[in-house]
């Protein structure tokens, strides 16, 4: 037998739709935290999101600001290296390699007579 609509009440909450935040949105939210100008319960209802939202917000902010400082050196820094780049460059040397060792393996092969 089926039930009615109303026969069919959840005694869990409504769950909210998710809220995504700009990445200017959690900047903002985090400075304001930094400089005390609200707690993060009062950041969570102004931005209808959740209190661990804004938990976790605080702390990726604060271990990206570490990893950047950690990272940052004084005096003259050093051009950013390109992974891409470096990466073609060491297959090139890879083939550069293997297409040698295959002109000595056909060079035995075929024998110095051919040549001339």
């Amino acid at each position: 037998m089926i039930e009615p609509e109303e026969a069919r009440v959840s005694t869990q909450p409504e769950r909210k739709n998710k809220r995504f935040l700009a990445p200017q949105e959690k900047y903002e939210i985090w400075m304001q935290l930094v400089r005390g100008e609200i707690t993060i319960g009062d950041a969570a209802d102004r931005n209808r999101v959740d209190r661990a939202t804004i938990s976790k917000l605080k702390e990726v902010a604060r271990n990206g600001a570490l990893v950047a400082l950690a990272a940052s050196r004084p005096g003259r820094r050093q051009p950013a290296r390109d992974l891409e780049l470096d990466d073609a460059r060491a297959e090139v040397e890879r083939l550069r390699t293997a297409l040698a060792e295959m002109a000595v393996k056909l060079t035995l092969a075929e024998g110095k007579g051919r040549w001339g």
